[in-house]
């Protein structure tokens, strides 16, 4: 009896279970390892900002009852308001001069502590305790120091005779920034110091040392071996601070709470004075606000060439 070779199939053993539910899995790709990422910026971030927008939209009394649609009503309400350009205009110098500072400074620091010295790691331990401390119990120790009657700074200074009386510095607008400043810098200095510390000590030694064969000298070779690889760190250091530093709110309302009135308040502050009035222009606050720094970090990672590589 013989066997048709056209009819003989090639028989395997069946697929089991945990075969077909590992092909099911392969479909998936990485789906089941990003997945709960994306579920947590869906929950964290997506669904806040569409809240956010929504209700910059509604009527809503200052109890929490939506009251119908508003339309874009509150936007327009928000774009009267007299104080608007004053704290716009505030929260540019603010972030400027907070982020600028704090880079040079966090630079200069970075340089030091990459140098071998006595007592580094000392020093190094000591510039954790700003960013370990809350940034809001930080402000109100500096609110007390600069408290008008029994601040440390005002009777060091009127002992001293630096002064004639005690001064109330956080009432007064002109000197309430600066402190202020002093204080955002103060705390933003620790992690700017400690990334820009490892782009420092990413840097081959060897580049140094055919540096100093080569005859460059001190700042020749700091401006074509160390900026440039230290780039990508210092850049991370600035959109962090640009973030930070623009949102910052425990600062100023630690502080000053943006007065008197909204005159030593940003956009962030503003938009918490505004929800004790309107729920819905705060909203509408907040929208501008995140739009704002949406548009200047894209500028800045324009202008600085985030993800293209120098022509050498």
């Amino acid at each position: 009896m013989s066997l048709n070779p056209s009819r003989t199939k090639a028989a395997g053993p069946a697929p089991g279970p945990k075969a077909s539910r590992r092909r099911g899995l392969d479909r998936l790709g990485p789906l089941p390892w990003i997945g709960p990422a994306v579920l947590l910026i869906i929950a964290v971030v997506l669904w806040p900002v569409y809240e956010m927008v929504h209700t910059s939209f509604q009527r809503i009394s200052t109890s929490g009852f939506v009251r119908g649609s508003a339309g874009f009503d509150k936007y327009r309400k928000l774009f009267d308001e007299t104080d608007l350009g004053h704290v716009l205009t505030a929260t540019v110098v603010w972030t400027v001069v907070v982020v600028s500072i704090t880079m040079v400074a966090s630079l200069a620091l970075a340089q030091l502590f990459n140098q071998q010295f006595p007592g580094r790691r000392l020093t190094r331990w000591a510039l954790i305790a700003p960013w370990a401390a809350s940034v809001l119990m930080t402000a109100i120790g500096f609110k007390w120091m600069l408290n008008q009657t029994a601040g440390v700074l005002n009777t060091a200074m009127v002992d001293l005779g630096i002064i004639d009386g005690p001064k109330d510095w956080l009432g007064d607008p002109s000197t309430a920034w600066p402190w202020m400043m002093f204080v955002a810098v103060f705390v933003s200095l620790p992690f700017t110091t400690y990334t820009l510390l490892a782009g420092l000590q990413t840097v081959p030694a060897e580049l140094y040392e055919a540096a100093e064969v080569d005859g460059a000298g001190t700042w020749r070779t700091y401006r074509l071996i160390t900026l440039p690889l230290l780039r990508p760190a210092f850049l991370v250091g600035v959109v962090i601070n640009l973030i930070n530093v623009f949102n910052s709110f425990p600062i100023i309302w630690g502080m000053t709470q943006g007065g008197p009135s909204s005159d030593t308040a940003t956009t962030t502050v503003f938009m918490y004075q505004l929800k004790n009035t309107d729920i819905g222009e705060s909203a509408a606050m907040s929208v501008v606000n995140f739009a704002l720094v949406v548009v200047m970090v894209l500028l800045f990672l324009k202008v600085s060439r985030w993800n293209e590589e120098e022509n050498r």
